[in-house]
């Protein structure tokens, strides 16, 4: 068997069904139940969690399978759960980790699987790296009479009852809580699935606490309905006109795997995801108070945040990995990225829309997030964000972010470049406050453009430059 082709990313294994094959997902289970016993990690079962493809039980229940075989009592959900379920039944329920079979906003024709040590949080290199090392086919049956258990359990009950608890906490006393559980009661909520693992479970957390729920793309359908599970505008139509028709006064997606979200509002349609964040972050600091951590791809608005509230924030590489080891290590209040992932202090440390479901919805019932944006925004300045990507070979990356190195230019749509950061890519600051990102992606074979300023002119100009930049590096590295 071949395992060259199984490459662990930003956030897993991906690829298309035709190389994301069984026998290669069961290495896959085969080299965590052999890194699970050399680390001594035996002591607890091991979950398998998937999303809602129609390949992704099958693939689950083959990873059970391996596990068993390896002694590993295994926990099933009962149907595809969010991935946040899973990492939050982890801690739950004294596990050693857990596998989960989703290629989460990716197009149908895609899986993936990725390993979540007992922490919850999700893992860093150096873990996935002692996974890969010990790829190989599995062993039918490793344990003969020692053979573990696989069984079905709910993870949905003590997620949710945990994200009542965290709403509870943050909004305790705000009308948005009532005798220390969430009352959405009068909220019009508008959800939609896009056809995704959070049917059924962020859309009955809503209901649950009194919201009217507005139910828009909660059946399976193993097509997605045409299109990637992907919560963008570009895929959020729907949503946005029945926001604005009414009577919903918010709206909220998730991603395919549900760890992901994104909100809409009567003024601004798809809301920013890095105002989103902004605006979320000002409401917990009115219960507690702490650093935020975001990614070197997040807005500089969060910064300013946290230096009105004489607190910091603290600045990683594009990934949740390098967001929740952060988190841990600066007792963040919440961790997040421009896509639409957080966490919160007191969860666990990965991202997870269908919490933040639940929290958006509080904290809009207490104050509409088009009025909290437009508070920060006069207090805090504006901010104009924008990305696009330039397609990049995997095997060109290498070079054409070392050519991109010697190539920092002196000036970007007419600002001068006061000074470059090199967390992950090449960051160029500007004097006004904005900035120009590139960087190669984890996920796909391209190279990312970001840019941030004061104003939809000024971002495009900056995105415009910063891709002829990447889009001439890239056309000579391939040419050669």
């Amino acid at each position: 068997m071949d395992t060259d082709a199984i490459a662990f990313g930003t956030d897993g294994w991906r690829d298309t069904l035709a190389e994301f094959t069984d026998e290669r997902v069961r290495a896959v289970g085969q080299a965590v139940a052999d890194y699970l016993a050399d680390a001594g990690e035996t002591d607890g079962p091991v979950l398998v969690g998937y999303d809602a493809r129609p390949t992704s039980e099958g693939f689950a229940e083959s990873l059970a399978d391996v596990l068993a075989g390896n002694g590993f009592d295994v926990l099933l959900p009962e149907r595809d759960r969010p991935t946040p379920l899973v990492a939050y039944g982890i801690v739950d329920r004294d596990a050693v980790g857990a596998l989960v079979v989703t290629a989460s906003h990716n197009p149908p024709e895609y899986n993936g699987v990725k390993f979540v040590p007992g922490d919850g949080a999700p893992a860093l290199p150096a873990v996935t790296d002692e996974i890969v090392a010990r790829l190989r086919a599995a062993d039918p049956d490793a344990t003969g009479d020692d053979r573990g258990s696989v069984r079905r359990v709910d993870l949905q009950t003590p997620h949710a009852d945990n994200a009542r608890r965290l709403v509870a906490r943050y909004l305790d006393d705000t009308p948005a809580v009532a005798d220390g559980i969430p009352d959405l009661n009068g909220l019009e909520v508008a959800y939609d699935a896009i056809h995704g693992s959070g049917r059924g479970v962020t859309d009955a957390l809503l209901a649950d606490a009194g919201a009217d729920v507005h139910r828009l793309r909660t059946e399976a359908d193993p097509e997605f309905g045409g299109a990637s599970p992907e919560p963008s505008a570009e895929y959020l139509d729907e949503l946005v006109e029945r926001v604005r028709s009414g009577p919903a006064t918010l709206g909220i997606a998730n991603d395919g795997d549900a760890d992901r979200l994104a909100i809409v509002t009567p003024d601004r349609g798809v809301v920013d995801e890095n105002l989103l964040y902004a605006a979320t972050y000002d409401a917990l600091l009115s219960a507690e108070t702490g650093p935020a951590v975001r990614t070197v791809s997040t807005t500089f608005l969060i910064d300013r945040i946290a230096a009105a509230h004489d607190t910091e924030t603290v600045e990683t590489r594009v990934g949740f990995k390098w967001v929740a080891e952060a988190m841990a290590e600066s007792d963040a209040l919440i961790g997040g990225e421009e896509s639409g992932g957080f966490s919160v202090r007191g969860h666990v440390r990965e991202k997870d829309g269908v919490t933040l479901a639940l929290l958006a919805a509080a904290i809009h019932a207490v104050e509409p997030y088009d009025n909290r944006i437009d508070r920060i925004e006069a207090e805090h300045g504006r901010i104009v964000a924008d990305k696009v990507s330039v397609d990049c070979p995997d095997d060109a990356k290498t070079a054409v972010v070392d050519r991109l190195g010697d190539r920092i230019p002196d000036r970007v749509a007419d600002r001068a470049v006061d000074d470059v950061v090199t967390v992950d890519g090449f960051k160029l600051l500007f004097e006004d406050g904005s900035w120009l990102l590139v960087r190669p992606s984890g996920t796909e074979p391209k190279v990312r453009v970001y840019a941030e300023a004061g104003d939809e002119a000024a971002t495009d100009a900056i995105v415009a430059d910063g891709r002829e930049l990447v889009a001439s590096v890239v056309a000579e590295v391939v040419g050669e």
